[in-house]
This record gives C-alpha cells, structure tokens and sequence, in this order.
C-alpha cells in the first residue's frame, strides 16, 4: 500500500472541546487540503494539542459542539482505530515506552491493520530498512522494545517511521521536532518533505521554532489563542512571530495569552496506529 493517490480534505467546523469539564476550545474552524502543511502556532496552554488529540479520538477529550469530517466522513462517529484507518496519522509529542513489544513487530502490525492483506515479510523488511537509512537510525532499534531505552530523538524519528510506513492522508505532528539537535532535525524535515513529494499527505504540524517550519516550509499559518484560531496567512506569519514574539498579535486583537491549562499526557499508542497494533504479530 503506497499513498491514497486521491485529494482528500479534512474539515473541523466550531469545534468546542472540554477537558474535566473546562472548555480550551471554543470554536475552532480549519480546513485542510491535501498537499497542504498547515502550521499550527500559539502561545503555551492555548489548545494547540488538544486540537490534535480531539481529532485523533482521545478519550479524555470530549467534543461537545461542531464537527470534523474527513472526505464527507464522520470523524466523531469512528473510534480512534478507525479514524487511524481512514486515514489519519497522530505523530506523538511523548511517545510511550512498551516493554515486551518489538518495535519491528509493532510497525508491521500497524502496517498490516491498515491493509486488507498482510503485507509480505520480506516486503515489509525492504520497506523498513528504507526509512532506517532514510532517517539515519540504528538498524538495531528495529530489535528492541518499543522506544524502551529510546533517545528522545530515536522516538521522534521512530515517529516518522511510523508515518511513512503508514503513508497517511493526514498526518498530525505535535511538536515533533522537540528534543531534535540541528542534525536531527533536518533529517526528520527532510524525510517529511520526502513524504510530501512522494503522495498527496495533508500536514497540521506543531512547532513552536521557525527552524524547523523552514524545513517544512507551511503553505498556511494559523494561530491558535485561547481556544480559537484568531489568525490565519503564510509563512511570512510564522517568521514575524518567530522575531516577535505573541504580544503584539494579542495586543492587535484584544486578547489575553495569560497561560491556561491545557492537559500534555502521553497519548495512547492506538491514536496513530490501532489497538491491535501492540499485539505480537505472528
């Protein structure tokens, strides 16, 4: 299964979204396209994650006014397997350490719940050693435990290796260059590039440095402040904010970017593949 070849849109209207009973979003609207890469910005605390979260299905997240729809499809209305089946891919902010799961075991289970065949071991195997060498990654991290023992860079790039075996309609990265030396980070920049000449993937990405959107270079910027994107243009936005800082954006426009309360816990490992996914697979 290489790409979904066909343009594909991903649309969230309203969007009110409660954590423990307290609102962080409050109506978001976004519209991504394929082949787009939305940036996705935001002072700390404001509902940039859990955007991501809602749209991939997190439990603790309840969604309580609007939509999202993917290709005309009722995202809310599938479980978070099934919107990983539809088409959309979540990279995690803190991937989740699984003992006793073997990372190539895992990648291939999460290859094979997206296709109506197992994909053929020596296939997957070539496909793997691709995105190894692609990503400059150990071979031998294939052979351990699920990101147990990881570097905080082997995740992020385990991340990406996830995506481009999945090869999504959408791909959603939260804050995924994090803990990225410079080397590393143009080489997860340059792998998503790879991914965007190579299929039609539509990216929402999270980044709070203007080096890495140099890298990914974003079609559309939005700007997420207390709960709702307030506002939207190119990349000439992430550069005056990288320079300037959300002040002058908030003062513009009346708004207080006083830290709120936005729940960071680990998302749970079917949010970018499927629950089966951490299953042995004979």
């Amino acid at each position: 299964m290489k790409g979904f070849g066909i343009m594909s849109k991903l649309v969230i209207e309203n969007l009110h979204v409660e954590i423990d009973g307290k609102e962080i979003l409050k109506g978001v609207d976004l519209v991504v396209d394929s082949h787009e890469v939305h940036a996705l910005m935001g002072p700390n605390g404001h509902g940039k994650s859990t955007l991501l979260a809602a749209i991939m299905g997190h439990p603790r997240y309840e969604v309580t006014e609007g939509s999202i729809t993917l290709d005309g499809e009722d995202v809310l209305e599938m479980n978070t397997a099934e919107r990983s089946k539809a088409g959309l891919f979540l990279g995690m902010q803190y991937p989740q350490e699984v003992p006793g799961v073997l990372n190539s075991d895992f990648l291939r289970a999460a290859m094979n719940a997206h296709r109506e065949t197992p994909i053929d071991l020596f296939k997957f195997i070539k496909e793997m050693d691709k995105y190894t060498a692609e990503l400059e990654m150990d071979p031998e991290l294939a052979h351990r435990y699920l990101n147990e023992g990881f570097s905080g860079g082997e995740k992020k790039r385990n991340e990406i290796m996830q995506m481009r075996l999945l090869n999504p309609k959408f791909a959603l990265l939260d804050e995924i260059d994090s803990g990225l030396d410079i080397d590393a980070l143009r080489i997860v920049g340059e792998s998503i590039r790879k991914a965007q000449s190579e299929s039609s993937i539509g990216l929402l990405v999270i980044s709070h440095y203007g080096r890495f959107y140099d890298l990914v270079q974003p079609t559309n910027v939005n700007v997420l402040m207390d709960g709702r994107i307030v506002m939207s243009g190119d990349k000439s936005l992430a550069d005056r904010i990288d320079s300037e800082g959300y002040e002058g954006i908030a003062a513009e426009l009346g708004i207080s970017i006083e830290k709120t309360k936005e729940v960071k816990k680990p998302v749970l490992l079917e949010n970018c593949a499927t629950s089966t996914a951490v299953k042995r697979d004979a």
